[in-house]
This record gives structure tokens, sequence and C-alpha cells, in this order.
């Protein structure tokens, strides 16, 4: 199912550094890493963006080329970082389940984001100097 994955998705994945030049070609992946190796990177933050489009485990794990299990037991680690619930969950059945970020998993997927951003930023700034001695790679 990897295979499916959209392109939109795959370069979600990665903070492009610039949007023309040489740049445009790097990338950066963060990955903030806490005590016991739970950490928050790129895929969690996508996982639970697309929990949040799709207000679904099993869609979101679909959207992003993953089996359901990955992707629970990914919801779980990051759920196991915080006192706060970051995903609400309803069991199936005749009504259907469903999952939802709440509001303190979406205010940590856009601080995720925002930091991201600044460390991409921050990336730019110190390697614009050597832009054009990149080789073509």
């Amino acid at each position: 199912m990897k295979g499916k994955q959209t392109a939109a998705v795959k370069a979600g994945r990665r903070k492009m550094l610039a949007e023309q030049g040489p740049l445009s070609r790097a990338a950066l992946r963060l990955r903030i890493i806490f005590p016991d190796e739970r950490q928050i990177g790129p895929g969690k933050a996508d996982l639970l963006e697309a929990i949040g489009r799709t207000g679904s485990i099993s869609s979101a794990a679909r959207e992003l080329g993953m089996s359901y299990r990955r992707a629970w037991l990914l919801v779980d680690e990051i759920g196991k970082l915080f006192k706060r619930p970051i995903v609400t969950t309803a069991a199936g059945g005749v009504r259907g389940g469903g999952a939802a970020l709440t509001d303190f998993g979406r205010a940590l997927v856009t601080a995720y984001r925002r930091i991201e951003d600044r460390a991409a930023e921050a990336a730019r700034a110190e390697l614009i100097a050597f832009e054009s001695d990149l080789a073509d790679v």
C-alpha cells in the first residue's frame, strides 16, 4: 500500500528549504526526541493531520499508505508523551466509529509545524552562502 501514497503526502513529510534554486532540492526532516526515545517527527504530525481531516484512524492510515495497526501504535505512542489526550476515539458499530484531534492535539501539530518552519528558515539562512557551490545531484 505504500506505493499508493500521493505525491502531496510524500512531499508533506519534508520541509523544503527554498522554492527555487539549488536549495529547492534540499529538505529538512525535524524530529524532536524526548526521554525514553519517544519522539514527534514529520510522520506522526502527518498522521495527526490526516486524522483531523478524515475523522478516522483507519482512513488516515489508508491516506498515508500505512496499516491501521501501525497508525494505532503511533497514535498510542504520541498519546503516552503527554498528560492530556491528543486524539479521542469512538468505537465502531452501527453508527460507525471515528477519531478526532483534541484542541490540545491540534495545538501540538500547529506548534510542531511552526517549529519545522522556523528550523527550515534557519537552515536556509545558514546554507544560502553555500548555494552556488552545491553540486548537481
